[in-house]
């Protein structure tokens, strides 16, 4: 079966069949990122492994970011079932541009919505929940009020709608969000001071980038890189040169 045919066979499917396969999905992406974050902290900061554990309160709101995270799932499928989002299945340079456009254009969109957040009430409203942890673990990824998760994927089904792209850059695109997400919650710097001073990867959003914003809620808005964020002054240089884990309270 070719792309084109699993596409067509999936707007067949009835909708009591999606909804279980995009909720297995999602719950398999959270425990993905659990599970490689772990294993990326054992391997370069294993004196992190016993210092940390998720509380029933973590998990039972990582259980909901699921839950909405597949309700946004059918909606975009629904959306692209009745033509409001166009896909192409092309094989072509096209899938580059594709990647680097879904990449710059939702980096920017979060940035803008990530701090319009800060700077207003909503801060308090929903986002200080995120921010209760200043050391970040992969978990937090998830630990988001519902308001914030249903936000961050309007961004995404609006840009869809917007404009058409390829299905491989849609999908290219979507693994490189999860692992920025995973590497922004680690509470460690895989990389080297040297490999992070490198010309392309100094401007990409690392482990010590995030780990900075829930340190500085007024820096580093930026998702996966910190071109913006150096545009506009929201810039905060690497504060831990020799950052390599976090002790974690609970």
């Amino acid at each position: 079966m070719d792309v084109n045919e699993g596409l067509t066979y999936l707007l067949e499917l009835p909708a009591i069949y999606l909804w279980p396969v995009f909720l297995l999905e999602n719950v398999l992406i959270t425990l993905m990122v659990l599970w490689l974050g772990r294993l990326i902290q054992r391997h370069y900061a294993p004196e992190m492994m016993p210092a940390y554990s998720y509380t029933p309160r973590e998990w039972w709101i990582c259980g909901i970011t699921n839950i909405l995270n597949t309700v946004i799932t059918y909606l975009g499928y629904w959306l692209w079932k009745h033509g409001f989002i166009l896909i192409s299945t092309d094989l072509s340079l096209l899938i580059l541009s594709d990647i680097l456009i879904l990449f710059l254009a939702m980096d920017l969109l979060m940035y803008v919505f990530h701090y319009i957040i800060h700077k207003t009430w909503l801060y308090k409203a929903i986002h200080g929940l995120h921010h209760e942890s200043t050391d970040p673990k992969p978990i937090d990824l998830f630990v988001l009020h519902p308001l914030e998760t249903i936000g961050f994927g309007s961004l995404w089904l609006l840009l869809l709608c917007a404009v058409s792209f390829n299905i491989y850059a849609i999908v290219v695109y979507l693994v490189i969000n999860v692992l920025f997400g995973m590497t922004g919650h680690l509470g460690m710097e895989p990389l080297s001071v040297k490999l992070r001073n490198k010309p392309i990867l100094k401007y990409l959003g690392t482990s010590s980038f995030h780990h900075d914003h829930h340190q500085d809620i007024t820096r580093n808005f930026g998702f996966y890189t910190s071109i913006w964020d150096r545009l506009f002054g929201t810039y905060k240089p690497m504060s831990k040169p020799g950052f390599t884990g976090t002790k974690h309270p609970h």
